[in-house]
């Protein structure tokens, strides 16, 4: 019988991959199957090499609900992975005082000191991207009194002063926004010609870095009928529109405003690859009622790219074996592709 052929990956091969840092996420819901789903997959393991943050107990457990068998290198300190991810063992958190399917201090202090680790890490230059299995955010507040969102903490630890957003992917369509978690009575206020235009060049770098080369974004108006000619309020004539004419005369390919209950219909029928909405939910309705199970969310403006799944800790099925994996998938082949286009040699 012929010698079989050696497929394995060479040396240079494993790396050429982009490092993902991979924090762990909240204890109590999906995360720790998530996580162990992720690191089985072999087409995420050919895509990149993984440090991974958190408690080889949490992840066990995960492994054992996910049905799936990991091979790792186990370490308590950073280390560079090779062709198999590396577990930095915290021993952070015994799965015997995990309270399924709830919100704890514990939980909390758990996924913030993961992505803290990973964060740092990054900043680092030890590893390309970051990604993190979802969070709980009543247990992060738990455990950093005053936690706002991922932005604020990703800021913090790693002394970020640059503007930076959060944004949800689908498929081949993005959703930015002006405004984010901000209460709505503030909105209309909140929006500037400046802040929109700030919006739209921060939306066509990230587009760029994903791989589309000439970005295209449709925005939305801010009232019913994008204000239908100023009867139902005069942002679109006197901030919105003034706003897109200026970021096409800088040279952005923008087209709007078109009214935001038919934008996530129009924007691909243009060629349009993002949508830049108003405020938060005018967008995150649409992206969810689109395809809740394969939405990615990306922080964009750091260093470096941050990725994770746009759903939740899904503590109704935690434990059950039965998370999808689509959207963690999806966020991981994403930050990937974006880590490795920023290391690829020029021309």
């Amino acid at each position: 019988m012929a010698a079989q052929p050696d497929i394995r990956p060479t040396e240079t091969e494993v790396s050429r991959r982009p490092v993902i840092a991979l924090a762990m996420g909240d204890p109590a819901g999906i995360s720790p199957e998530l996580t162990a789903r992720l690191l089985a997959l072999d087409e995420l393991r050919a895509a990149a090499r993984f440090v991974v943050f958190g408690d080889r107990r949490i992840l066990d457990a995960g492994a054992r609900t996910a049905g799936v068998t990991l091979d790792l290198e186990v370490t308590t300190d950073e280390a560079v992975p090779g062709d198999r991810p590396v577990l930095v063992d915290l021993g952070n958190l015994d799965s015997a005082e995990v309270t399924p399917r709830e919100a704890t201090l514990a939980g909390g202090k758990f996924a913030s000191e993961n992505f803290r680790r990973a964060l740092k890490l990054a900043a680092a230059g030890g590893a390309d991207a970051v990604c993190f299995t979802p969070f709980n955010k009543q247990a992060m507040r738990y455990a950093t009194p005053g936690y706002d969102d991922e932005i604020r903490f990703v800021a913090d630890a790693i002394g970020w002063s640059g503007a930076a957003r959060e944004f949800n992917i689908l498929d081949t369509i993005w959703n930015a926004r002006v405004t984010s978690h901000i209460p709505l009575s503030a909105v209309a206020a909140a929006i500037t010609a400046d802040g929109i235009r700030a919006e739209l060049a921060l939306t066509a770098g990230c587009l760029r870095a994903s791989g589309i080369e000439r970005p295209r974004i449709a925005v939305a108006g801010l009232n019913p009928h994008a204000g239908d000619g100023g009867n139902f309020g005069r942002e679109e004539i006197e901030v919105i529109g003034p706003a897109v004419r200026a970021a096409a005369a800088e040279g952005l390919d923008v087209v709007g405003p078109y009214p935001a209950d038919t934008v996530f219909l129009r924007a691909p029928k243009e060629g349009c690859h993002a949508v830049l909405t108003m405020y938060h939910d005018q967008g995150q309705i649409a992206m969810k009622l689109m395809g809740f199970d394969r939405g990615v969310t990306m922080l964009g403006g750091f260093p470096f790219p941050i990725c994770t799944p746009a759903h939740g800790t899904a503590y109704d099925i935690a434990g059950k074996g039965i998370a999808d994996i689509g959207a963690s998938r999806a966020a991981v082949l994403l930050a990937a592709r974006m880590a490795a286009r920023r290391h690829a040699p020029p021309g």
